[in-house]
């Protein structure tokens, strides 16, 4: 495992999710509410940083590394499921909104892990609409971990409510992008898969 500095950053990242988490199960007595969201989005804030981070210094510095390469998104994906979660449970992202993002999540990695095992893992590359997707996604988590006022009438819970329903929309029309690549390569591979020299077996 190449122990380099953007792969020190993808594991602070990850290992700043039970620090974000457990700052809800901390007494009100010992830290209000008010600070338990300033704090948990501030967490999130510089974990999002340090995702941007990672890739632009793995680039720069020429240390990108498969081991890197791999452990990025799932740090990504930990993150985002555990802030789901959270806000789940915390009564400000509806069950079936956060179960939609994280159900996409697993088939989509599930679908590069394969299209990687066939030498096809090009074919599923980071689209634009997924770009879309990911900066509703991390915008709306921000603003429902904060749940209050920024401005004069301008509420954050309402306002990332909007926006996780939209990364929702966006996250169901990306994975229908993805499979709809994906599915004539699937057919191709099962035709093969029935023939041997030419013929049907």
């Amino acid at each position: 495992m190449p122990l380099n500095l953007p792969n020190i950053l993808t594991w602070l990242r990850i290992l700043s999710i039970p620090l974000f988490v457990g700052i809800f199960y901390l007494p009100e007595s010992q830290l209000p509410i008010a600070h338990k969201n300033f704090l948990a989005t501030l967490i999130f804030a510089l974990a999002a940083i340090t995702d941007w981070m990672d890739g632009y210094l793995a680039r720069t510095l020429n240390q990108t590394s498969k081991f890197g390469a791999f452990l990025d998104p799932v740090a990504d994906k930990l993150m985002v499921a555990a802030a789901l979660v959270v806000l789940a449970q915390l009564e400000r992202v509806d069950a079936f909104i956060a179960f939609i993002i994280v159900g996409r999540e697993i088939t989509i990695s599930a679908l590069r892990e394969w299209m990687a095992q066939i030498g096809k893992h090009k074919s599923v590359a980071v689209s634009f609409l997924g770009k879309v997707k990911t900066t509703s996604q991390m915008a709306a988590i921000l603003l429902l971990l904060f749940h209050g006022t920024i401005w004069p009438g301008l509420n954050t819970q309402i306002i990332g409510t909007w926006l996780i329903y939209l990364a929702a929309a966006l996250t169901l029309w990306s994975m229908v992008y993805y499979l709809r690549l994906a599915w004539p390569i699937a057919i191709a591979k099962d035709d093969a898969s029935l023939t041997k020299g030419g013929r049907e077996i």
